[in-house]
């Protein structure tokens, strides 16, 4: 069974390796969706596989460590783009989610990524 708990943040980045003159050099920001997605099998006795509250629980800090603010800024995330974002999310959720199997972050409602634990 797959539980996938959404959040949104509000963030700017700026991705300096992209080549000179490319609108991704230059600060912008994005309102972003991030799925936390936690799998195992549901326990017969409760009838349910992770309460919705635990997880937001465990999101809640690292939603307000990102939300409104530059990316670039931020401890692990000198180079922020969605791939790194997802992985830097996945290894600050695992220790309190054992359950996760995957992060997915919307950087616009066409673009995304997937990290997968352990890839």
């Amino acid at each position: 069974m797959r539980l996938i708990k959404t959040f949104q943040i509000d963030v700017a980045h700026c991705l300096e390796t992209f080549p000179e003159g490319h609108k991704c050099r230059r600060v912008h920001g994005h309102t972003m969706a991030v799925d936390v997605i936690l799998e195992g099998p549901v326990p017969e006795d409760r009838g349910y596989l992770v309460d919705f509250g635990e997880i937001k629980q465990a999101v809640e800090p690292l939603r307000k460590q990102l939300d409104h603010h530059m990316l670039n800024e931020i401890e692990g995330l000198a180079v922020p783009t969605v791939e790194n974002l997802s992985k830097w999310i996945y290894d600050r959720l695992k220790p309190a989610l054992p359950l996760l199997v995957m992060i997915r972050v919307h950087e616009t409602p066409q673009n995304a990524c997937e990290y997968v634990g352990g890839l």
